[in-house]
This record gives C-alpha cells, sequence and structure tokens, in this order.
C-alpha cells in the first residue's frame, strides 16, 4: 500500500534516537492517561457530583455530555485554527487548557459553573490524542509509525485500570473535587515531560487552515471515520450498559463490577498494542479483522454472559477487538488525510465520541423495547458488520484509484 503519511524524522544513524522518542512517546502516553482518567471518574461519581452541587443524578449526567460535547467541538477546531503553530508548542497549550478546565471543575460550587467546566476540559481532548498521534508517527521509521501511534493512545486504557479506579476511590473518600485536583497535577507533569521530551515541531510553509480543511475534502477520511463512528457505536451499544448487564446476566455484585471494569482496561491495553503491532505489518487487513472480531465476540457476548467465567471473558475479548481498530483507522485518516493529517486525525475522537453517544441511545432502544441485556450486543455486532461493510466499500475505492477530491 502506498504510504502517504507522515514523513519519518529519524535519522539512522541517530545514536540516541530510540531512548529519545520512548521519552516522547512515554510523555503522551502520560498526557493520555489523565485525559482518559478525567474523561471516565465523573462517571463513577455521579452520586457524589450531584449531592456537591445540589442537583438530581440524571441531571448529573450531563457533566458527562458537557465533557463530550468539548471532545467533538474541540478537536477539529482547534486542529484546524492551530495549523500554523508548531505542534510542540501547541500540545503544551492544550494541556494548559487541560489543567485549567481539571482546576476549575475542582472548585466549582454550582452546576452552571461545572458544566462549563467540564466542557472546557473535553476541548483539548481529541485534538491532543490526534496532534501527538501525527508526531509519535514523525519520530519513526514509516514501518513503526501505527505502533508509535500505540504508543501515544495506550495511556487511556491504562487510565481505566490504574486511574480511574484509583481516583474514584479517592472521591468517595475525599469528596468528587479530589480526582480532578489529581487529574489537573497529571496534566502538570504531562507539561512538563512534553516540554523536556517531545522534540520541536515546526510547521512547513504550506500548512495552514486550508491546508488541514482539504482533508475534508476527500472521500476517503469520511469513509474511515464512518467506520470508526459505526464499528464502535456496535461496542459503545454494549459497554454503555456493562454494569446491569453484569449485575444482571453473569450474576456479579455491584461491587465486583470494578473488576470486571479493570479487565475491561486490560483487553483494551492488550488491544491497543497489539493492533499498533498488525496495522504497521497490513493496515486495512488490521481494520478488517478488527472489525471481524468485533463483531464476533459482540455476537457472542450474551451468551458468554451467562456465567462470570465466560463474561470475564467476553468483557477482555470486547476491549481488545474494539482497540485494535485504533491504532489503524488513526494510521488510515493520516494516510488518506495527505495535507489535513493534525484535523483528520483530531477527527477520529470526535467521531468515536459520537459513536459512543449513537451506540448508548441505540442499546437504550433495545432495552426499552423489552428486549434483555443480552440483546444490545446482538445490535452492536450488526453495527460491526456494518462497519466492515464500510470499510471494504472503502478499500474498493482505493484499489480502484478513487483518490478524487470533493467539489
Amino acid at each position: 500500500m502506498r504510504q502517504s503519511g507522515v514523513k519519518s524524522s529519524v535519522a539512522p544513524d541517530a545514536g540516541t534516537a530510540g531512548r529519545h522518542v520512548s521519552l516522547a512517546l512515554f510523555a503522551l502516553a502520560t498526557g493520555g492517561f489523565a485525559i482518559g482518567t478525567t474523561e471516565f471518574v465523573t462517571m463513577g461519581l455521579l452520586p457524589q457530583i450531584a449531592d456537591g452541587v445540589h442537583i438530581s443524578i440524571p441531571t448529573a449526567g450531563h457533566v458527562i455530555s458537557a465533557y463530550a460535547l468539548g471532545v467533538v467541538v474541540g478537536a477539529p477546531v482547534i486542529a484546524a485554527l492551530g495549523a500554523r503553530t508548531g505542534r510542540k508548542r501547541l500540545l503544551l497549550g492544550l494541556m494548559a487548557v487541560f489543567v485549567i478546565g481539571n482546576v476549575l471543575s475542582a472548585v466549582a460550587s454550582s452546576y452552571e459553573f461545572l458544566l462549563v467546566a467540564r466542557f472546557l476540559s473535553g476541548l483539548p481532548h481529541g485534538a491532543f490524542f490526534g496532534i501527538g498521534a501525527v508526531v509519535g508517527a514523525s519520530m519513526v521509521a514509516p514501518d513503526r509509525r501505527a505502533r508509535a501511534v500505540s504508543m501515544t493512545m495506550v495511556g487511556l486504557p491504562v487510565a481505566n485500570i490504574i486511574g480511574v479506579p484509583a481516583t474514584t476511590l479517592l472521591g468517595q473518600r475525599l469528596g468528587w473535587q479530589v480526582p480532578f485536583l489529581a487529574v489537573g497535577v497529571l496534566g502538570l507533569l504531562t507539561l512538563v515531560a512534553v516540554w523536556f521530551w517531545v522534540p520541536p515541531q515546526p510547521v512547513g510553509s504550506d500548512v495552514n487552515v486550508r491546508s488541514e480543511l482539504s482533508a475534508l475534502a476527500r472521500p476517503q477520511v469520511w469513509m474511515a471515520l464512518l467506520v470508526g463512528m459505526v464499528g464502535f457505536g456496535g461496542m459503545f451499544a454494549t459497554y454503555s450498559y456493562i454494569t446491569p448487564t453484569m449485575t444482571e446476566l453473569a450474576g456479579f455484585s455491584e461491587s465486583a463490577v470494578t473488576i470486571v471494569l479493570g479487565v475491561y482496561g486490560v483487553g483494551m491495553t492488550a488491544g491497543t498494542v497489539l493492533g499498533g503491532r498488525l496495522a504497521d505489518r497490513w493496515l486495512m487487513g488490521s481494520v478488517y479483522g478488527g472489525l471481524v472480531a468485533v463483531a464476533v465476540v459482540l455476537g457472542t457476548f450474551g451468551w458468554l454472559a451467562q456465567t462470570r467465567p465466560g463474561a470475564l471473558i467476553g468483557v477482555f475479548a470486547m476491549g481488545c477487538s474494539a482497540s485494535i481498530l485504533v491504532p489503524a483507522l488513526q494510521t488510515r485518516l493520516m494516510d488518506v488525510a495527505h495535507e489535513g493529517q493534525s484535523l483528520a486525525a483530531s477527527l477520529n475522537h470526535s467521531t468515536l465520541n459520537i459513536a459512543n453517544a449513537l451506540g448508548a441511545w441505540l442499546g437504550g432502544v433495545v432495552l426499552a423495547a423489552g428486549y434483555g441485556y443480552e440483546w444490545p450486543s446482538r445490535l452492536g455486532a450488526a453495527l460491526a458488520v456494518a462497519g466492515l461493510i464500510l470499510a471494504a466499500i472503502s478499500g474498493l475505492m482505493e484499489r480502484r484509484g478513487s483518490t478524487q477530491v470533493l467539489a
């Protein structure tokens, strides 16, 4: 496959290049860990947050939506408007906004103030991951790009194993504000790490808002985004209702669900690392294979979840199979976007949040219709198959040389 993505800046004779690249990727992964922690810890502290700002728990759910809206809005806007800013400088600015948003979340005394603070916290999310992926890919040889991309993103699944449980416990014992302060500290550590370890990332004279927006005129960019939105929608249709599924079908106690979520995080981490390696070998093949794996796992999940051992296997497999897709789709977007790589890579995270909302809504429709908790995953399998069909169409378009841009 022709690689039209990020050019590597690694010199073959650079004696300490490997160590420097590892430190830079670690700095970016630290930012992903902080972002993943703040994104998901809110879900575990909704009762405490509701009490703290004197609202109902359903109303407190809007705090989660405000963060997601920040992700959807911030990713394309920041990536496009920041096109002329050096990528390292942009990463530093994004993390500074992230720190401010989380500190403001911690000191919020009203529901309205908290909504604004969570929206602000979400703004840097997609752009940080997208631009970080472009930076990571630029530092390694072409045959290791997807692996580098996966390393910039591995902090998010690790957050589900360590960061979210730890900060949830802090919030339950010391107050819901403490996790946001802790995440603010993680953001400051990321700022320092990026400052010292990520090399300068100047942009070329041909990079500007127009060149970034040019990605939106490429059909393959839209196809890749649709594949992610539809394919991941299936996983979120299941994961959004994982707690009642585990308690109703598998018979876990509510307190044991945290262990289940940890197993899911381990699966996500394994899938992210494995996905980077597979994508370097065969990019579109890993997209196809990942979607097939998601469809199979979700198609059998309702049956597996009838027992506790089966449920743990299914949860691990769900996290692993879905995460295999992430570095592949991220790299695919960077390849097909040509001059608009930062925007396209950032949009990937906007579409994943749309997939989250879409999947949760469709899963809720199934449950509201009277079907049991084994059915959202079956709907999810159908969505994964639809994503596979879209990916196959995209691959067929590419083989036929469909590289035109939209008028």
